[in-house]
């Protein structure tokens, strides 16, 4: 039920309250993050129609973030695409559930952070699809977003309702921001925190957890070097602090039994350093464990060319690809014996 309706002062936005939430307004001072969920309507006939509180006009669903993996996080003063949402939210307690009207002014962009948002849900890059240009540039754009429904959002703008439910709100310095909210200067300092983290996870044998760990440091530093020239000095310089973390990404990823992801990472090092012994001998292991005879065996020379030391550990490794390819083919001449009789 709605407890009060009242208008915000920005024109073309009315709010109502449909849960009063507890306590004293938070400040929103910049960097303090929102944690919450949110439904996306507007009214008018479609798939997903449902009638508003008082029963009046049918709305359609457009998003639901219950239906994703996590609730959205938006970080006041991140310049967040959709700049509406931290104007709403900006209004609202803690555990408040309001309901919020916002004329076509404020969400022209929304159909191309629906189309970011949901690719998020989907475990795929944010931007996947999108082009190299400005977020006006964007809500013109006639190409597909690939969903029809905002396809047809963003050629027919109309105004939105947004249903907003605040979960968590954290001041400034109190959480680790997203790898994308971070400045540059604190996706540095957060690199050997998270490396130290990832070598803590693995020493107590937690795989999974420190490949994470791994791959947030990794995802920090080739954000810096997205802004560098290709080989200049600071590029190479952040290369170099990337492969170390890379391969202690595929060190568990080995463990976990994601081969085919080493053996593209590896070949990533290799390809531009052709003499890391640790990315041979690590795509040696991935491919003995796919049944790449000939790759592995290659990967294991070039290993005991690179490192002669090194000799006994390869011996080791081509003796376990022998009794395995063993093994293999005597459980294969069982099974086409068996198939054949």
């Amino acid at each position: 039920m709605v407890e009060r309706a009242l208008l915000l002062g920005e024109p073309g936005i009315t709010k109502s309250v449909l849960h009063a939430g507890r306590g004293e307004m938070p400040q929103y001072a910049d960097g303090t993050k929102v944690t919450f969920h949110y439904r996306t309507l507007h009214e008018g006939n479609g798939s997903g129609g449902e009638e508003n509180a008082e029963g009046g006009a049918t709305r359609t669903l457009v998003d639901d973030s219950r239906c994703g993996p996590k609730p959205m996080e938006l970080i006041v003063g991140k310049k967040f695409k959709l700049s509406v949402w931290e104007t709403l939210l900006s209004s609202m307690r803690l555990g408040e559930v309001a309901e919020f009207w916002c004329d076509v002014q404020h969400v022209g962009l929304y159909p191309t952070v629906s189309r970011s948002l949901r690719n998020i849900a989907e475990g795929r890059d944010a931007l996947e699809g999108q082009r190299h240009c400005c977020g006006m540039a964007q809500m013109h754009d006639r190409r597909s977003l690939g969903h029809t429904d905002l396809d047809e959002l963003q050629r027919h703008p109309r105004p939105l309702i947004f249903i907003l439910d605040v979960l968590k709100v954290e001041e400034p310095g109190a959480y680790r921001p997203e790898t994308w909210a971070m400045s540059d200067g604190e996706k540095m300092d957060a690199v050997p925190l998270l490396h130290e983290e990832g070598n803590a996870a693995f020493g107590r044998g937690e795989h999974a957890e420190a490949a994470a760990k791994y791959y947030e440091a990794i995802v920090c530093l080739k954000n810096l070097q997205m802004k560098e020239r290709p080989g200049d000095e600071h590029w190479l310089r952040l290369d170099l602090m990337i492969n170390p973390l890379l391969l202690n990404y595929c060190q568990c990823k080995l463990l976990i039994g994601d081969f085919y992801e080493v053996i593209e990472h590896t070949s990533s090092i290799i390809n531009k350093y052709d003499d890391n012994v640790k990315a041979y001998f690590k795509r040696g292991r991935a491919h003995s464990a796919v049944w790449n005879e000939r790759e592995a065996r290659s990967d294991f020379d070039r290993v005991s060319a690179l490192e002669p030391a090194l000799g006994r550990a390869v011996r080791r490794e081509l003796q376990a690809l022998e009794q395995r390819l063993q093994l293999k083919n005597e459980e294969d001449r069982h099974r086409y014996r068996g198939l054949f009789n």
